[in-house]
């Protein structure tokens, strides 16, 4: 793409976002607020940019983007999606909560916290040089939050390819989305918990599983050494970089190296596999723009007018 090209689409972009921001007269300043107070955060703590990537997928997944996952456990819901097993590792909570109370403090009752999570996980990714995407605003606040529907509507990262297209399929998301947002593993770390068996005991015989390049399982092997109930140990989704926002993830799992099963499962399935060798071998800047694609599909997930606006993104009005 062009300067030109880029230029033109920044400007569409930011007239549709002058014209569609519903805060324009009530809360104008939510953006900058979002951006700057992010961008603090993840210059004192980087991993909060893939913390809030990993959120809004978490939270866009199940229900829509409604800030569902972002709900704490009642005494009426005691396993809200925040407490589901594919939610406990999430980060970038006290992100959100900074954002949220300084626009109460500046515009009450206006913004909702499924708008922050929207915005922030786009400027924490900005924050770290990663791309730039559209965030359309005024969604709602969901109130129902279920740590079953979490288990049954995230893709597992042990899952094959059918189940992962499948998952994507479910929720309105393409094939081409899935191999992009993928990509989102370029920064990060994994828990070594998830990989064990992948590692020692793949089909119940003290295995390796074959997909992993040997070199590759033996670097992981030192890194997530064999211990039971390990919930702590950790290491980075992308072998290369895992840092910075680069096309390398396409790298290593087209090299056999991809860390989690799902990963490795992109290469079963002809487009998806084309999609990372193509990656591999470029500059990464139809990746970052694919990216920014996806990403603006993803937030417009289950989009409405229904729900409300928290004061706390914690707890719905009734529990104020």
């Amino acid at each position: 793409m062009t300067f030109l090209k880029v230029f033109l689409m920044l400007a569409i972009l930011g007239m549709a976002s002058a014209y569609n921001n519903p805060y324009q007269s009530s809360c104008p300043d939510v953006e900058k607020i979002s951006k700057a107070i992010t961008e603090y955060f993840v210059r004192k703590n980087p991993t909060f940019a893939p913390g809030l990537l990993r959120m809004v997928f978490h939270d866009c997944a199940v229900r829509g983007c409604d800030a569902s996952v972002l709900l704490d456990p009642t005494p009426s819901n005691n396993a809200t999606e925040k407490t589901a097993v594919p939610n406990l590792t999430l980060n970038g909570y006290e992100v959100v909560n900074a954002v949220k109370a300084e626009l109460e403090r500046r515009c009450p009752g206006v913004v909702s916290c499924a708008d922050v999570l929207a915005l922030t996980s786009r400027d924490a990714i900005v924050a770290i040089n990663g791309p730039w995407w559209y965030v359309p605003l005024g969604r709602k606040d969901g109130r129902i939050s279920l740590a079953s529907e979490a288990v049954k509507f995230l893709p597992s990262p042990r899952a094959n390819i059918s189940t992962l297209k499948k998952n994507f399929a479910d929720i309105g998301l393409s094939l081409k989305d899935l191999v992009v947002l993928s990509g989102g593993h370029t920064i990060g770390i994994g828990h070594c918990n998830i990989i064990q068996n992948r590692l020692y005991n793949f089909t119940g015989k003290g295995d390796t599983d074959p997909k992993i390049e040997a070199s590759y399982a033996k670097i992981l092997k030192y890194k997530c050494p064999q211990r039971v109930g390990d919930l702590t140990t950790v290491a980075g989704m992308d072998s290369i970089s895992p840092k910075v926002f680069d096309k390398e993830y396409f790298t290593t799992v087209s090299q056999r190296k991809g860390f989690f099963e799902s990963d490795a499962a992109l290469l079963d399935d002809y487009y998806t596999k084309s999609y990372l060798q193509s990656q591999a071998n470029s500059n990464g800047a139809t990746f970052a723009n694919d990216f920014a694609a996806s990403m603006t599909k993803l937030i417009q997930l289950g989009f409405g007018s229904q729900g409300e606006v928290r004061k706390t993104c914690g707890a719905v009005k009734s529990y104020y």
